[in-house]
């Protein structure tokens, strides 16, 4: 009789019961374009809202110089990240990453990170949807509110879990096609306000400093640009999801690497065009406060073709929101997925469906999560006007980019380490940059992650992130540990990196080595 337990790193290992992974399955549906769609959906609602909110605290000078410091450090990030992908071709992504350079503790806490990341900022995106949908219609018809936002929130968690849930291949599909209607949107936006001639730069620099007067570039002073980090993030992020869609990409190896870096590169372009031009139709002062707050793109359409037309483009602003909501779900969804498969979340959340094969429960967990989180900000800060707005969203988003900057300051130590401590192991695609490349986005993201903690006005952010850590990492070491399953992410943890791509050796070929073989029975046994 063979052992059906087994320990390493602090961690205890259970055999996998028969068909485990069978109802855990997923189904390769996406090349290069699709990758690259969903990448670029899943992040580019960052370029019609949510960026903005930096503005009133930091002016437009510090998050432009800001954004070009964020957009170095995703550029070594994608580089790393591909490298690790590349390598390691499971959904797990950064807690794979995580959990082969630093163990069981590193990989769960890198995999909570970014399921914080995530979930929160698919709530952020279907806050400020709600926000566009309910402004683009009201317009339309002529009223003041369609629907209350509780019930504009209900509707989007719906109506996109059914659409993840009907197949990766839908999902990449649709990601596909909204990503390239909303750089559509965006291209418009910068071809309408400079044939209208509604640029004017002198705008930028509209946000009054602590003594009242405008017209600077920095007007609170250099440490305005630290402040600054955490907001430029919300352009970028989201695109370092793709490994997560590892096990349903026909070539992981080749396309997630190259749809990275061009996904970088797309965002980048855009993002430095909205920066520049939106508020230099508005004005950067108008960009703080209730409506353009918490629409900023459609302010500037606003401003460019007067408000009817306006409304009605909005619908087509809109669909950017609705790429993130697809892509970013996408995201939460494998990412509760993989940790669950390995044991590290409650298994039933990794049974996937037997005819989408989609992990359709993680994707509604994480959409009731979600849904709670927005109704709590409600409760806690009663959204009655436009300061109590702007902070209930500057709330949630600084929790997401919270949980990713932990995630990328982890992912970047593992690429590190893992340089060193698999030094064999095999990399189709290297980092152009190596390991330098990987200290300096780290260091690009600590001092986003210090933009946030000393920053007395993100306090409740990050209360908030420290209890859903505390309690994660308290379950963590009285269950979770003690019930680990040995799933692609561990398999090549604990091999050594021998283990790579578990579609082609299949899901349990370290099993078999460890629980059924009397001479590793026996062996455990003399231990």
């Amino acid at each position: 009789m063979t052992d059906t337990k087994t320990t390493a790193s602090g961690a205890t290992y259970k055999k996998a019961e028969a068909g485990y992974f069978e109802k855990r399955s997923l189904k390769r549906t996406a090349g290069f374009w699709g990758l690259w769609g969903i990448g670029i959906a899943a992040v580019i609602s960052g370029d019609f809202s949510g960026w903005n909110s930096g503005i009133g605290t930091s002016g437009w000078g510090a998050l432009a110089i800001a954004t070009v410091l964020i957009a170095v450090m995703y550029f070594a990030l994608i580089f790393s990240i591909g490298e690790m992908s590349s390598a390691q071709p499971h959904t797990g992504g950064a807690y794979s990453f995580a959990r082969s350079a630093l163990g069981p503790w590193g990989g769960f806490v890198t995999g909570l990170a970014e399921t914080v990341e995530y979930v929160v900022t698919t709530a952020v995106v279907v806050w400020f949807s709600a926000i566009y949908a309910d402004s683009a219609i009201a317009g339309l018809l002529g009223v003041t509110t369609v629907l209350p936002q509780w019930l504009w929130w209900i509707i989007l968690y719906v109506v996109f879990i059914g659409l993840n849930s009907l197949g990766a291949s839908i999902g990449f599909r649709f990601a596909l096609i909204v990503a390239i209607i909303s750089i559509a949107v965006i291209l418009f936006f910068v071809i309408a306000a400079i044939a209208t001639g509604s640029v004017d730069f002198g705008k930028l620099l509209d946000i009054a400093g602590p003594d009242g007067s405008t017209g600077q570039f920095l007007p609170f002073g250099g440490i305005g640009i630290l402040f600054a980090l955490p907001f430029a993030i919300w352009f970028f992020l989201g695109i370092e999801e793709l490994p997560l869609a590892a096990e349903e990409a026909h070539n992981p190896q080749r396309d997630i690497p190259r749809a990275g870096v061009w996904g970088i590169v797309t965002l980048v372009v855009l993002g430095l065009l909205v920066l520049v031009l939106n508020p230099a139709v508005t004005g950067s002062a108008d960009l703080a406060v209730l409506p353009d707050a918490g629409e900023p793109l459609l302010g500037g359409f606003r401003a460019i073709l007067g408000t009817q037309l306006a409304s009605l483009l909005a619908i087509f602003a809109l669909i950017g929101l609705l790429a993130s909501l697809q892509g970013i779900m996408f995201a939460y969804g494998r990412n509760m997925y993989s940790l669950s498969r390995a044991g590290y979340y409650p298994k039933f959340l990794s049974l996937t469906s037997a005819r989408f094969k989609t992990p359709i429960i993680a994707l509604v967990v994480g959409g009731v999560i979600g849904f709670i989180i927005l109704l709590l900000v409600l409760i806690v800060l009663p959204v009655v006007n436009a300061d109590a707005a702007a902070a209930a969203s500057g709330i949630i988003l600084l929790i997401a980019v919270f949980g990713a900057v932990i995630s990328y300051i982890m992912q970047m130590v593992s690429f590190v380490v893992l340089r060193r401590k698999f030094p064999n192991a095999s990399r189709p695609y290297k980092s152009p940059v190596g390991v330098p490349g990987a200290v300096v986005a780290g260091i690009l993201a600590f001092g986003a992650f210090l933009g946030i903690v000393l920053n007395s006005t993100f306090l409740t952010a990050v209360v908030t992130f420290v209890v859903i850590f505390a309690v994660g990492i308290l379950l963590f070491a009285l269950v979770g540990r003690h019930s680990l399953v040995l799933s692609p992410e561990e398999e090549y943890a604990l091999s050594g990196g021998l283990h790579g791509d578990p579609q082609a050796e299949g899901y349990d070929a370290m099993e078999a080595e460890i629980f059924d073989t009397p001479a590793a029975a026996a062996k455990k046994t003399a231990k």
